[in-house]
C-alpha cells in the first residue's frame, strides 16, 4: 500500500547563520521517508514586528506568505532554541502573526528539541503557546536530538548514526501520526 505524500513545513526558531536547529531540520530533510516532503521556511528574519492594528488593516506580504505556507502544509515541524528559559523573540513574533489566522487551528505540529543541554522550558512554553493557538501538538511525534550546539552543520548531523536514527524515528512517528490522523498528547 502506497503512503500518501505529506508536505511538512519546517520552522527553525533561530536566526543564527550556523544554527543547530536549522542543521537538524536540514538533516531531517535529507533523511525524510518518501511519504514526507520537508520544506524549510526561510522568512523568519523578514517578518515585521507584529502589530494588531496592522493586521486589522491589511497583512504585510511577509505575514501573508507565512500564513499561505502554513495553509499549504499538512503539518509543521518546529526546531526552536531556548533563550532565557523561553521562546526567542523572533519566533514568538512569527507565532503572533499566526494567532489570528485560519490556517493554524487544528494543524498537527511536531517539536524537535535540538539542544544537548535540554531546553525543556522553551519546549514546554512553545507547546503551551501552540495549544492555546489551537494547533494539535503531536507529543508522540516530538522529541530531542541532542546536537553539539551553535555552529553545528547539516553534514555533521548526518555523519552521526545515532542522531540520524533519532531523526528517522521522529519522522517515522510524525508520518504515522499523520496517516493515523491521531496525536499522542
Amino acid at each position: 500500500m502506497r503512503t500518501a505524500h505529506r508536505r511538512i513545513l519546517c520552522f527553525s526558531g533561530s536566526l543564527r547563520r550556523r544554527s543547530a536547529n536549522t542543521a537538524a531540520l536540514q538533516a531531517a530533510q535529507a533523511l525524510a521517508p518518501a511519504g514526507l516532503e520537508l520544506v524549510l521556511y526561510g522568512g523568519l528574519g523578514g517578518l515585521p514586528p507584529f502589530n494588531p492594528d496592522v493586521e486589522a488593516e491589511a497583512l504585510p506580504p511577509e505575514a501573508l506568505a507565512l500564513r499561505e505556507a502554513v495553509g499549504q502544509a499538512d503539518a509543521l515541524l518546529i526546531a526552536c532554541p531556548e533563550y532565557a528559559h523561553g521562546v526567542p523573540g523572533a519566533f514568538k513574533n512569527l507565532l503572533d502573526w499566526l494567532v489570528g489566522s485560519l490556517e493554524l487551528p487544528g494543524k498537527p505540529v511536531a517539536l524537535l528539541n535540538a539542544s544537548g543541554r535540554g531546553s525543556d522550558h522553551a519546549q514546554q512554553a512553545l507547546a503551551e503557546i501552540l495549544r492555546t493557538m489551537s494547533a494539535r501538538v503531536l507529543g508522540g511525534a516530538s522529541g530531542t536530538v541532542a546536537l553539539p550546539g551553535a555552529g553545528c552543520s547539516r553534514d555533521e548531523v548526518l555523519r552521526s548514526p545515532g542522531r540520524c536514527a533519532e531523526l528517522r524515528a521522529l519522522l517515522s512517528a510524525l508520518e504515522h501520526a499523520l496517516v493515523a490522523g491521531t496525536s499522542s498528547l
